[in-house]
């Protein structure tokens, strides 16, 4: 069972970093999802290019309600999710690595629910903590073990 996918943001789009790499695809109530599974440090990892493997499809037309389907529906239950973006904070510079915690969604002109009422009814997310901390502490650990080992280096 693929446990973790990796959904690679602007720069982060090289499969390469899995081996035994194949393709795979699923079919959602959102349309179908390509995606690739391998493996990293023995485990299975499913990877998946945000905005297409040529990097074509902007913000706005990204399938996420797609994406996040096809990943619960394959029995993911870890999302590591990369992005490039700015920071009001003038500390962050470009190429810093930041773990957040809280975000604004400015979301716009595109459904930002699976709920839509009808079958499925209607749901409230309670979103106080989005991330989850368990997987926050990981990635830190792992960001803080490699910056050791580089400066040491």
């Amino acid at each position: 069972m693929i446990k973790i996918a990796i959904i690679g943001g602007t720069g982060v789009y090289d499969p390469r970093i899995l081996e035994n790499v194949r393709e795979e695809q699923i079919t959602t109530p959102y349309g179908v999802v390509q995606y690739k599974v391998g493996e990293f440090a023995g485990k299975a990892i499913a990877f998946i290019p945000r905005h297409g493997s040529k990097h074509s499809i902007p913000p706005h037309l990204i399938n996420y309600r797609a994406n996040t389907w096809a990943m619960k529906k394959i029995g993911v239950q870890n999302i590591i999710a990369t992005t490039a973006v700015g920071s009001l904070n003038k500390e962050m510079k470009p190429g810093d690595f930041v773990i957040i915690d809280q975000f604004l969604d400015f979301t716009k002109s595109r459904v930002t629910t699976f709920y839509e009422g009808g079958e499925r009814g209607v749901a409230h997310i309670d979103v106080t903590d989005p991330y989850c901390p368990t997987l926050r502490e990981n990635l830190k650990l792992a960001a803080t073990t490699k910056m050791s080992y580089i400066s040491r280096g």
